[in-house]
């Protein structure tokens, strides 16, 4: 019986011992963070790859591959994780697009970055341009993982295109609100670096630096198109963020595409292994951890921030930079109200309404240039600045109503005092002009120096009125 029970102890140790190796074992495989809407226009979290990530307590960096389905994305990135296409991402060869959404590989690449210990998680995202789709939820993906990512690879087969650079639109208006701060203060997420890769055997003489210079250079317009104009635009924002990109060229490691996964790097291509050997170094030398307000984040923190991102990027109709502004700013928008209430809450009331008035446009002056200093965005902001002003100005009119209650509660106190004051004078036999008078001059000097507020006109008016109706009885009776 006691062997059985040992037996039994032991068969249970091995089970619990063995389900948490499995749960381990079990994130060395791509999962799912970022998933379609059945109508593939917006986008929503799956859990199962978030816990892949929430589990890391390092700080966090992402490597992103975007760019036109079927392109090779997926295989690039079994590549650089040195995994076969049956270990890692899945890799199709049909029509229609493999990845949807965005997908993590669960195991993180462990790198030490100027002495910080830093988990590199890849992430391979749904192409553009696949059938189905709506440009939206393409932009969706793409701002996603430009906002995500600390090493964005732009993955583009032989050439690049002028919708190529549209597509980067939306990082150029990141650029040009998030990353135009003064230098030294926080900011809201350091930009990705943009690593544009060319899918290309021959670059016919020039570098694929050249090739990228030369495909960011000005469109002549002579007719005024305005598309042209909004890729111009776009080109020239690039050029200025040139510290922040670079380019590589990777030659085609077969013939035989569709033959790739089975191929080990013997049967490929040696220049493209040497070349693939060189953009993992490249990949290596360039990601930073993710900074996000001046922090790094784990994998709690990088899990939130992701969802933050996808609110913000799911509101309205398309993306856009103004829905991000706001997300970040909000905490900023909360500590600025809260200073501008701290600021009121400290006066007497009741005061005069000039008084009020000149406290509360001190106060807002402090909130704003708090905000304006702190705040994130240079052009959507102005959306936040004016919410602050509309959310400052309700709180003003909760103080004016405690101000005007309060002067109407000190007001009626003392106004009640002098006329229970001139009722005793009333009162006494034969009461004298000169003693009534002087009575209600003692009140009445009483009453101008205590009450203030918006209620003292009116009590002042019902100051008059009392003198007169007494002082009339007081003749009545002396008749």
């Amino acid at each position: 019986m006691k062997i059985s029970r040992w037996i039994l102890f032991y068969w249970l140790f091995l089970c619990v011992f063995a389900s948490g190796s499995l749960s381990i074992d079990n994130f060395n495989r791509a999962f799912p963070i970022i998933e379609p809407d059945p109508n593939h226009t917006k986008l929503h979290l799956a859990s199962e790859g978030l816990e892949a990530i929430k589990r890391i307590t390092n700080p966090i960096a992402a490597v992103a591959v975007i760019g036109p389905y079927r392109s090779g994305k997926s295989f690039l990135l079994n590549q650089l994780l040195s995994l076969s296409c049956y270990e890692g991402f899945g890799v199709g060869h049909m029509r229609d697009t493999k990845t949807k959404g965005i997908w993590v590989w669960g195991t993180p690449v462990e790198l030490d970055i100027n002495g910080v210990k830093t988990s590199v998680f890849y992430l391979d995202t749904e192409g553009f341009e696949s059938i189905g789709k709506s440009n939206v939820y393409d932009d969706r993906i793409f701002a996603l993982a430009t906002v995500l990512s600390s090493v964005l690879i732009y993955n583009l087969p032989e050439t690049i295109r002028e919708a190529d650079i549209s597509r980067l639109s939306f990082a150029v208006e990141l650029a040009e609100e998030f990353y135009g701060r003064v230098k030294g203060q926080d900011v809201a997420f350091e930009p990705a670096k943009l690593l544009w890769l060319i899918q290309r055997d021959f670059l016919q003489g020039k570098s694929v630096q050249e090739m990228v210079n030369e495909a960011l250079q000005h469109v002549p317009n002579n007719d005024g198109d305005r598309n042209i104009d909004q890729v111009n635009q776009i080109r020239d924002s690039l050029a200025i963020m040139g510290d922040n990109s670079t380019a590589f060229s990777l030659p085609q490691p077969h013939l035989l595409r569709t033959k790739l996964c089975d191929m080990k790097d013997g049967e490929l291509d040696l220049v493209y292994v040497k070349k693939r050997d060189q953009l993992k170094e490249l990949v290596a030398s360039i990601i930073r951890p993710k900074i996000v307000q001046g922090r790094t984040l784990n994998g709690k923190e990088f899990v939130a921030f992701l969802e933050q991102i996808l609110e913000a990027l799911n509101k309205g109709e398309i993306p856009s930079t103004g829905s991000l502004v706001e997300v970040f700013n909000k905490g900023i928008l909360e500590r600025c109200l809260k200073l501008y209430s701290e600021m009121m809450a400290k006066l007497p009331l009741p005061l005069s309404e000039k008084s009020l008035q000149n406290v509360h446009e001190n106060s807002k002056g402090e909130a704003m240039k708090s905000f304006d200093e702190q705040h994130f965005g240079r052009h959507h902001a102005k959306r936040s600045v004016m919410q602050l002003d509309e959310e400052i100005e309700k709180v003003y009119k909760n103080f004016v109503m405690a101000n005007e209650y309060q002067s109407a509660k000190l007001c009626e106190a003392l106004y009640s005092r002098c006329e229970d004051r001139m009722d005793q004078l009333q009162v006494l036999r034969l009461p004298s002009m000169a003693k009534f008078n002087a009575g209600f001059l003692q009140c009445n000097q009483n009453f101008e120096q205590e009450c203030v507020g918006p209620s003292k006109a009116n009590y002042e008016l019902r100051m008059m009125k009392m003198c007169a109706f007494l002082f009339t009885c007081l003749l009545t009776s002396a008749l």
